[in-house]
């Protein structure tokens, strides 16, 4: 099937999500997502950031889709149309989602361990506006500490649900969830129980926002002063690769791998994330690439550039090079004379 997003044709096999082959293209085109996870199955459709325009269904059916769709759980079809960066009703939408899930999340930014990797952060600099339209109290919960080695801010939780996600795929026994409904919505444990298994720390990684932080890095440092570097062990519980963020010779925290949207390549134990804090427990294989244009890494983003090969017709670009001879300084002969005059002389001489 071919598919066409802001203007990009791509072939993409059925069953593919506009998300997927928004991302397959890559660029500015990639819609946002908060509550998303290529890795992590039943996914998406919850933060609404996604929102894409369908200005054609399809080639048997070209009628435009009268609202903006999800992108993350909706399929293409064959001769579809999208507009995603191109769209003023996308950019007006994703404005008001923002808006939205700034509600009850605390601007605490310059406290919060997630800033400078949190993409509640990076779509708010998009997206954000510098006003507000609600006046009434944020709600407020007390910091609670949900295993040993994690917190949870339900301040700052925004309810995507990932981290369910992932203690129902990776553990036994998941012992938190999302209690209640509505605008009372909270995740918690079970009984204040204590989230005790050996994958509970990729909960920290799939969270795209502070909610859930590492108590062992706790106001330790910003990510932004540390060095990461990607390193891997022989681990007979997971795949041993991570990415050790570093204060010269100190490793600070021990992180999942992550591609360039920001999702985990694969899950990594406590016992490589919390437990192998020494350079000898790891081999370092070398400076990690910033592949997620973020705050973190303004200026510093590094992605596939096609050369720009500029075609022209013969003839166009004649005396260029003539051109460029006489305005370079060092093809001047300073001692040629004009007029019976040095051009490097003292006029007043």
């Amino acid at each position: 099937m071919k598919v066409t997003i802001d203007g990009q044709e791509i072939e993409v096999a059925p069953g593919t999500t506009i998300l997927q082959a928004a991302r397959m293209i890559g660029g500015e085109s990639v819609p946002p997502a908060m509550c998303y996870y290529s890795k992590l199955k039943g996914t998406g459709g919850k933060c609404r950031c996604c929102l894409v325009d369908v200005t054609k269904g399809s080639d048997n059916d070209p009628r435009p889709m009268p609202k903006l769709m999800a992108s993350c759980v909706t399929g293409c079809q064959d001769g579809m149309e999208i507009a995603s960066k191109s769209s003023e009703r996308v950019k007006e939408a994703r404005n008001a989602v923002t808006e939205f899930l700034l509600i009850n999340h605390p601007l605490d930014c310059p406290v919060c361990d997630q800033a400078g990797e949190c993409d509640l952060q990076n779509l708010s600099f998009e997206h954000g506006k510098l006003q507000h339209r609600f006046i009434e109290e944020k709600r407020t919960f007390e910091p609670e500490d949900i295993g040993d080695k994690i917190q949870l801010h339900m301040n700052r939780c925004i309810v995507c649900q990932r981290c369910v996600e992932v203690a129902d795929q990776l553990t036994d026994g998941r012992v938190h969830g999302v209690l209640n409904r509505g605008d009372h919505s909270q995740i918690s444990t079970c009984v204040s129980a204590a989230i005790d298994n050996e994958f509970s720390g990729n909960m920290i990684d799939v969270c795209p926002v502070g909610a859930l932080t590492d108590k062992t890095f706790r106001f330790k440092s910003r990510v932004w002063f540390n060095k990461p570097f990607n390193a891997h062990r022989d681990c007979d519980k997971c795949c041993g690769k991570t990415t050790l963020w570093m204060f010269g010779n100190e490793i600070q925290r021990v992180t999942a791998r992550k591609d360039e949207f920001h999702e985990v390549e694969e899950f990594i134990c406590n016992t490589c994330r919390f437990d192998k804090k020494e350079v000898s427990d790891w081999t370092i294989e070398g400076p990690r690439k910033f592949e997620k244009d973020s705050v973190i890494n303004q200026n510093n983003y590094t992605r596939k550039m096609d050369k720009v090969v500029i075609n022209t017709e013969e003839g166009i670009l004649a005396g260029r090079a003539i051109d460029r001879k006489k305005i370079s300084m060092a093809e001047i002969d300073y001692n040629e004379k004009i007029d019976g005059t040095n051009i490097n002389s003292n006029k007043n001489g």
